[in-house]
C-alpha cells in the first residue's frame, strides 16, 4: 500500500510541476490536469496520497495541491465516507494543523487558507452535534505557538464568511452552527479579545530590543489576523457583544490606531462596529466615542498618517507619491468618523434621548479636516455626514454647527473647483487621483457626481446661513469680475488667447457659479423679505451686465450668473430692459476670430444658453417680463431681420420665449392676434402648394433636402437643399413651440374674464380654448401628410434612391448609438472643437429631429389643446393613417419616439369621454402589432444565442462592427419593449403606494440574519385598473392582446421587462378576470408563460421573487376551479408530488388547516424550484451536498397551526409537559 501511494505521489508532484511550469507547451499541461483532476474524482487513494503531498517537507505548490485533494474528498465524498474514516481523517488534519507548517513567517499564505478550508469543511458538517469539542481543540492549538494561533483565526474567520456572508450551506445546518456560535460568542469573544491583547503587547516589547525583530513580526501577523477575525464577527453578532465593559473593544481599536503595522486593521473593525445598525438604545453605548480620549487618538493618528500618505519618489527628487497603505488608513479613518456622525445624527433628538457631546466642535474640527484634505475621494467620503448634520432638527442649530456651516461654506470654494486631473501635476490632489481612478474620464465622471452631491450640502448649509452664504457668494463673483483671465498653458485651440476646458479662470469661474446659483436661490427661500440684501445684489447685478468678455467658457459662467440672480431684478425692475439686453447679445455671439470658421461647440453653447435662459426667465416670471413686451418683441425681429444669423432653432426658441409672455394677456382676441402674426410666415411656407407637394411624395421629398445627390466633404453645403432643410425644421421648431407654450390663464375666473372657456363637461368641468388651435387646425393636414411621408421613407424602393453619400441617413446617430449601449461620450475637450460634421451627420441629424419635432408636436398637442384636439374629427383614422403607416419597415429606433414622445402623452391628456373614439381605435391594433413584432424580435434574438452557444467550438473571426451592430440591435429590441410595457403600464395600471415598513434601523440584528438566506417576497399588487384600462378591458381583443403580450414578454431575455410585466402589470390584468369564465387552455397557458419566465430569469433574485409570487397568485387563485394546472405542475423537474398533493388539500379543501402566508409562500416556491434554469457560472459546478443533522435546539414545528388548533389551549401551552414546545 506504501508502495503504491508513493508511486501515485510521484505521478501527481510531476504532473503538478509540468501544470506550473512555464515553459510547458498547452498539450502537456492540459493532459497533467486532466490527470489531476481524474484522480480526485476517482481514486480511492486520495486521502493518503493527499496528507503524503501535504507534508511540510514538500515544496509549497505541491503541499497546496495535497491539500486540495483533501478539500476535494470532505466536500465531495464525506457522506460516503465510514465514521471512522472521517475520524481518522479528522485527526490527521488536526495533526497538520499542530505540526504540519513551518513557522509563521515561513509559511505560506495560500497553504495557511488550504488548511483552513479543509478544518471549516469538516466543521461545516460536523459542528456541534459531532464535534461537540472543536472550539475547546482550537483554543488549545493556540497554546502551541504563533502559527497555530494564526491558523485557529483564519478557521474561525473562515467560518462566519461562510455561514453569515456567504451562507454557503443549508438552512438548518446554517442555523445550527450560527445559534451554537451566538451561545458562545461571549467566550469566543473574550478568546479573540485575549489573543490580540497578548500578542499586541507582546509585539510592542519585543520590538523594542534589539535582535528579536522576527518574534515581533511573529507576535504583529497573529494580531493582525485576530482583527482580521474580529472583522467578520463584528458584522453580525449581536451589539452588546461590542459595546460590552464600557466600550472596551472599541477601546482598544481606538489605541491600536496609533500602531502602524496594526492600524489599517484596527479602523476596518472600528468601522464595521460603529456602522452597525439597529436597537437605538443598543447603539447608545457609541456616545462614548465621543469622548475626548477617544477623539485624540482618532485625530491623532489621521495626523500622523496625512504625513506619512505623501513621500518623495527619492532623495535626489522633489517628485512625491502617495504611500497606499498609509493613504487606505486615511480613508477608513475618515469614514469611521463619518459613520460616527451618522450614529449620532440617529441618537441626538431620539426617544434614547443621547445628550449632544461637550467636544461637539472638536468631532466637526476633525470631520472639515477630511474635507478640505488633498484627495477629492476624501472630501467625497464626508458630504453624507455634513448632510445628515445639517439637515439634523437639534444639531443644526447648534452654534458649534452653525459656525462649521460658514467653515464648510468656505471650504466648498476650494473643494467645487474641477482640478486633480490624474494626467497633470497642477494640484496636490493630482497625485492621490492617480491612485484613485484609471483615466481623466474617470476622474471627470467621478467629479461630475461629486460637484452635485457638494450643491445638495452647500444648500442644506445655505438654509442654516443664508445671508453669511450670500456674503462669501459676492466676495467671490467681485473677486473673480476684477480678476484677469488666466488661459493657463492649456488655451484653446479654436483660437488664440481663449480658455480651454482646464484653464484657471474657468475652473474658477465654473465652482463659482455653482456656489452662486445654490446660494442665491437657498436665500430667497429661507430670509424674510424686508432682511434680504437688495442693495448689495443689485449692485452685483449692475458688475456683471457691465462685464464683457469674449471668452465663450466663461460668458456661458456670466449668463448663469446673471440668471441666478434675477430674482434681484424683480424687486429692482428699471433693470430688466438692461437685463435682457445682455441676454439677446449672447443669443447671437460670435468670436472674432472664428467669424467665417465653423462655430465651436462652446460658442453654440453660449447661444443655446442664451436663448434657454430667456425662455426660462419667461417661463418663472412672465408677468414681471409683460411690461416690456414691446421692446422685447421689437428686439427679436431685430434679430430676424439683422445679419446676425440666428440658427432655426434659436429663432423658434425666442418665439417661445415671447408666447410665453403672451400667455399673461390673459385676453383671448389679443393673444390670438399675437400668434396670428407670429405664426403667419411658418403657416404660409408650410401649407404652400410647394411644400404640400414635397410633404406627399417620399421622392420629391428626397430629392428636396438633397438625401440623393452625391457630395463630398470638401463641397460646401450651403447648397438648395441645405436651405430646404433649414425651411423644413424652422416650420417644426415653430409649430412645436408655439403649441407647447400657449395656454390659457390658471385661474377659472381669470379665463372666463379673457374668454377662453367655451363651455363645460356632464362632470362640470370647464372646456377651455388654446389661442393656437386655430394656427394648429390649418398645419395639422401637413403634419400627418409629412409623418406619413417620413414612415415611407424607409420602404425598400424609397431607401434605394438615398445616394451613395446618404445611404446611412437612417442610421442611428453615433452619440445615440452610445447613449443605448452604454458607453462612455465625448472627451474633455469637446468645448474647444469646431462642430464639424459630415455631410452624412448632417442628414441624420435632420432626419430625427424631424421624426421626433413631428411627434413632439401632435404629443404636444393633447395635453395643450386638450378638448380641441381629441374633438377633431377623424382623428383616431388620420393619426393610424399617417403615424401607424409603413410601421413593418420601420426601424425599432424610430418606433421608440413614437412611443415615448406622442402615444404616452396622448393617452395621459385623453379626456376619458374620448376614449372610445380616440384611444381604442389606436392602442387596440398597435398593440396586437408589438406582440407580433417583438416576439418575432425575441425569438431571432433567442436563435441567435443558441447557435452562438452551438457554433462555440468552432473558431469564428467576427468583425468588431458586426458584433457592435448586434449588440445594439438587440439593446434597441429591449428598450423598444421596455418603452411598450411602460405604454401599457401607463395605459391600464393606477399605481398605488405600498404602505411604508418599520424604521429598518430598528430591526432586530439576529431576528435579520436568521432571515437574510430568504428574500422577501414583493407584497401582493395592490395596482388597479386605470378608467382607460377598464374601457381597454370591456373590448375583448383588446384585452386578450394585452394579456398575452404582458405574459409573453416574461420569457423575453431582458430582466427589467420581465420585472416590470411580472410585478406590475400581469396580475392587475389577469385580476379582472380571474373570476369568470375563462379557457382551460388560455389558463394553462398564462401559468406556463410564468412557469418559462422562471426557467429563463429565475437565476435573477429580483426576477425570481416577482415571477414566484406571481405564479403563486396565479395557481392559488385559479387552481380550485382547473385541474389543468396541477397537470403543469407535475412537468416541473424534480417536484415532490407529495408535497403538491399536500399544497392542493390546502388550496380546495375549505376544512384543511391553514398555513401562514411565509410559510405558503416557501413552500409554493420549493415546488417551482424545478423550473429555474441554472445561471451559466452555475451550470458545470458539482454540487456539494451537507446533510444536515439532528437539530440541537428545537423539534421540527407541528404542521398544524397553533391558533386554529382546539385541543390544544393556553393552559396547554404554558404546560411543562406540552411536547408541541
Amino acid at each position: 500500500m506504501a508502495e503504491q501511494v508513493a508511486a501515485v505521489c510521484d505521478q501527481l508532484v510531476r504532473a503538478v510541476n509540468v501544470t506550473m511550469d512555464a515553459e510547458t507547451s498547452q498539450i502537456y499541461r492540459l493532459e497533467a490536469l486532466k490527470f489531476c483532476e481524474q484522480f480526485k474524482e476517482s481514486s480511492t487513494l486520495c486521502v493518503p496520497c493527499g496528507l503524503q503531498l501535504a507534508d511540510r517537507t514538500q515544496p509549497a505548490v505541491v503541499r497546496h495541491f495535497g491539500l486540495q485533494i483533501l478539500e476535494h474528498v470532505i466536500k465531495f465524498r464525506w457522506n460516503n465516507m465510514q465514521q471512522q474514516e472521517k475520524v481518522q481523517l479528522k485527526e490527521c488534519a488536526m495533526r497538520l494543523l499542530s505540526d504540519g507548517t513551518l513557522s509563521i513567517l515561513e509559511e505560506e499564505s495560500h497553504i495557511k487558507d488550504g488548511l483552513s478550508r479543509i478544518i471549516v469543511e469538516m466543521i461545516k458538517r460536523e459542528w456541534p452535534q459531532h464535534w461537540p469539542d472543536m472550539l475547546k481543540e482550537m483554543e488549545a492549538l493556540t497554546s502551541q505557538g504563533a502559527a497555530q494561533t494564526e491558523l485557529v483565526m483564519l478557521i474561525l474567520l473562515r467560518l462566519a464568511e461562510d455561514v453569515i456572508t456567504f451562507q454557503t450551506l443549508p438552512i438548518q445546518r446554517r442555523r445550527d452552527i450560527q445559534q451554537t456560535l451566538t451561545q458562545n460568542m461571549d467566550s469566543l469573544f473574550s478568546f479573540m479579545m485575549a489573543i490580540l491583547q497578548i500578542n499586541v503587547e507582546d509585539y510592542r516589547k519585543l520590538n523594542k530590543l534589539f535582535g528579536h525583530e522576527l518574534q515581533a513580526r511573529g507576535h504583529c501577523r497573529v494580531a493582525v489576523a485576530t482583527l482580521n477575525t474580529l472583522a467578520g464577527y463584528i458584522d453580525w453578532v449581536s451589539l452588546v457583544h461590542i459595546t460590552s465593559r464600557n466600550c472596551h473593544l472599541l477601546e482598544i481599536l481606538c489605541l491600536l490606531l496609533s500602531e502602524p503595522e496594526l492600524q489599517l486593521e484596527a479602523a476596518e473593525c472600528l468601522l464595521i462596529a460603529i456602522s452597525r445598525k439597529g436597537k437605538l438604545e443598543d447603539r447608545k453605548p457609541f456616545m462614548l466615542l465621543f469622548d475626548d480620549e477617544a477623539i485624540h487618538y482618532i485625530l491623532s493618528a489621521a495626523q500622523s498618517a496625512d504625513g506619512l500618505a505623501i513621500c518623495r519618489k527619492s532623495s535626489e527628487s522633489p517628485a512625491v507619491e502617495v504611500v497606499e497603505r498609509r493613504y487606505v488608513f486615511l480613508k477608513r479613518l475618515c469614514q469611521v468618523l463619518c459613520a460616527l456622525g451618522v450614529q449620532l445624527c440617529s441618537l441626538v433628538g431620539s426617544e434614547v434621548e443621547a445628550e449632544i457631546p461637550a467636544n461637539l466642535n472638536k468631532y466637526v474640527e476633525a470631520l472639515l479636516a477630511f474635507t478640505t484634505h488633498s484627495s477629492q475621494f476624501l472630501k467625497a467620503s464626508t458630504l453624507p455626514t455634513w448632510a445628515f448634520l445639517f439637515r439634523h432638527e437639534t444639531l443644526s442649530k447648534e452654534a458649534v454647527v452653525v459656525k462649521m456651516a460658514i467653515k464648510y461654506l468656505r471650504a466648498c470654494m476650494t473643494n467645487l473647483v474641477k482640478t486633480g486631473f490624474p494626467s497633470r501635476d497642477d494640484n496636490p490632489s493630482c497625485e492621490y487621483s492617480r491612485v484613485d481612478f484609471d483615466s481623466d474620464e474617470d476622474f471627470n465622471s467621478f467629479f461630475n457626481s461629486f460637484r452635485a452631491q457638494q450643491g445638495d450640502v452647500l444648500r442644506c448649509a445655505c438654509r442654516i446661513v443664508p445671508l453669511e452664504a450670500f456674503q462669501i457668494a459676492a466676495e467671490w463673483l467681485k473677486y473673480q469680475i476684477t480678476s484677469p483671465i488666466d488661459t493657463g498653458n492649456t488655451t484653446s485651440r479654436a483660437a488664440e488667447g481663449l480658455c480651454s476646458f482646464l484653464s484657471p479662470s474657468v475652473v474658477q469661474w465654473d465652482a463659482m457659479t455653482v456656489f452662486m446659483e445654490c446660494v442665491v436661490a437657498q436665500m430667497f427661500k429661507n430670509v424674510e423679505e424686508e432682511v434680504l440684501p437688495i442693495n448689495q445684489g443689485v449692485e452685483l447685478l449692475q458688475a456683471l451686465l457691465e462685464y464683457s468678455t469674449k471668452d465663450p467658457l466663461i460668458l456661458s459662467c456670466v449668463l448663469t450668473n446673471i440668471s441666478a440672480l434675477f430674482p434681484f431684478v424683480i424687486r429692482r425692475q428699471h433693470f430688466l430692459p438692461q437685463f435682457l439686453y445682455k441676454l439677446f447679445k449672447a443669443v447671437t455671439f460670435e468670436v472674432e476670430q472664428l467669424n467665417k470658421a465653423p462655430r465651436t461647440r462652446a460658442v453654440k453653447n453660449i447661444r443655446r444658453h442664451a436663448c434657454s435662459s430667456i425662455i426660462k426667465i419667461c417661463r418663472d416670471y412672465p408677468q414681471f417680463i409683460l411690461p416690456c413686451f414691446d421692446m422685447f418683441y421689437d428686439e427679436v425681429k431685430k434679430l430676424f431681420s439683422g445679419d446676425s444669423m440666428p440658427t432655426h432653432l434659436e429663432k423658434c426658441s425666442l418665439m417661445e420665449a415671447l408666447v410665453l409672455i403672451s400667455n399673461q394677456f390673459k385676453d383671448f382676441a389679443k393673444q390670438k392676434a399675437f400668434l396670428d402674426e407670429l405664426m403667419e410666415s411658418v403657416i404660409k411656407e408650410w401649407t404652400s402648394e410647394e411644400m404640400k407637394h414635397v410633404l406627399s411624395d417620399p421622392a420629391v421629398f428626397l430629392a428636396f433636402v438633397g438625401a440623393d445627390q452625391v457630395l463630398t466633404e470638401q463641397s460646401k453645403d450651403v447648397d438648395a437643399a441645405g436651405l430646404n432643410r433649414g425651411r423644413v425644421s424652422f416650420c417644426l421648431y415653430a409649430m412645436l413651440g408655439v403649441v407647447k407654450r400657449a395656454h390659457w390663464p390658471a385661474d377659472l375666473e381669470e379665463a372666463k374674464a379673457g374668454n377662453f372657456v367655451v363651455g363645460y363637461t356632464p362632470a362640470g368641468a370647464p372646456i377651455y380654448r388654446n389661442p393656437c388651435t386655430a394656427h394648429f387646425l390649418v398645419l395639422l393636414p401637413n403634419l400627418f401628410t409629412a409623418i406619413r411621408t417620413l414612415n415611407s421613407l424607409f420602404l425598400p424602393e424609397n431607401t434605394a434612391r438615398l445616394s451613395e453619400t446618404f445611404s446611412r441617413a437612417h442610421d442611428l446617430m453615433d452619440a445615440d448609438k452610445n447613449v443605448s449601449l452604454g458607453l462612455p461620450q465625448h472627451p474633455l475637450d469637446i468645448y474647444d472643437a469646431p462642430v464639424c460634421r459630415t455631410n452624412l451627420e448632417r442628414m441624420q441629424g435632420f432626419f430625427t429631429s424631424l421624426y421626433e419635432n413631428c411627434l413632439h408636436v401632435l404629443g404636444n398637442a393633447g395635453l395643450s389643446l386638450q378638448q380641441e384636439f381629441y374633438s377633431i374629427e377623424r382623428l383616431a383614422e388620420e393619426i393610424a393613417g399617417s403615424a401607424f403607416t409603413s410601421l413593418d419597415h420601420v426601424p425599432d429606433h424610430r418606433l421608440r419616439p413614437m412611443i415615448r414622445l406622442f402615444l404616452k402623452q396622448l393617452v395621459q391628456s385623453c379626456p376619458q369621454e374620448h376614449y372610445d373614439r380616440v384611444l381604442c381605435p389606436l392602442l387596440g391594433p398597435l398593440f396586437s402589432y408589438m406582440l407580433q413584432r417583438l416576439n418575432a424580435k425575441w425569438q431571432i434574438i433567442s436563435q441567435r444565442t443558441s447557435m452562438n452557444d452551438d457554433d462555440e467550438e468552432e473558431e469564428v473571426v467576427c468583425q468588431g462592427s458586426q458584433v457592435t451592430q448586434e449588440m445594439l440591435e438587440e439593446q434597441l429590441v429591449r428598450l423598444l419593449t421596455r418603452d411598450v410595457l411602460d405604454l401599457v403600464s401607463v395605459s391600464c395600471i393606477s399605481k398605488k403606494m405600498p404602505e411604508p415598513s418599520a424604521n429598518k434601523e430598528e430591526v432586530d440584528d439576529e431576528d435579520m440574519m436568521m432571515d437574510a438566506a430568504q428574500t422577501a417576497s414583493p407584497a401582493q399588487p395592490t395596482d388597479e385598473l386605470t378608467e382607460l384600462g377598464k374601457c381597454l378591458m370591456k373590448q375583448e381583443n383588446i384585452f386578450m392582446t394585452l394579456l398575452t403580450l404582458s405574459f409573453t414578454s416574461l420569457s423575453w431575455k431582458d430582466t427589467t421587462s420581465c420585472n416590470r410585466a411580472a410585478s406590475t402589470v400581469c396580475w392587475s390584468l389577469l385580476r379582472q378576470v380571474v373570476g369568470g369564465n375563462l379557457l382551460p387552455e388560455a389558463v394553462t397557458w398564462i401559468f406556463g408563460s410564468v412557469l418559462k419566465g422562471l426557467q429563463v430569469h429565475g437565476q435573477h433574485e429580483v426576477c425570481n421573487a416577482s415571477l414566484s409570487q406571481l405564479a403563486m397568485l396565479i395557481y392559488e387563485n385559479l387552481r380550485p376551479r382547473y385541474m389543468e394546472l396541477r397537470a403543469v405542475m407535475t412537468q416541473i423537474p424534480n417536484i415532490n408530488v407529495e408535497a403538491l398533493d399536500q399544497y392542493d388539500h390546502r388550496l380546495i379543501d375549505p376544512s384543511a388547516q391553514k398555513v401562514g402566508d411565509k410559510k405558503r409562500k416557501d413552500q409554493f416556491k420549493k415546488l417551482i424550484a424545478g423550473t429555474v434554469e441554472k445561471a451559466l457560472c452555475q451550470q458545470f459546478r458539482k454540487e456539494v451536498h451537507i446533510r444536515n443533522l439532528p437539530s440541537l435546539f428545537k423539534k421540527p414545528k407541528p404542521d398544524k397551526d397553533i391558533v386554529n388548533s382546539e385541543e390544544l389551549g393556553l393552559a396547554a401551552l404554558f404546560s411543562p409537559e406540552s411536547k408541541s414546545l
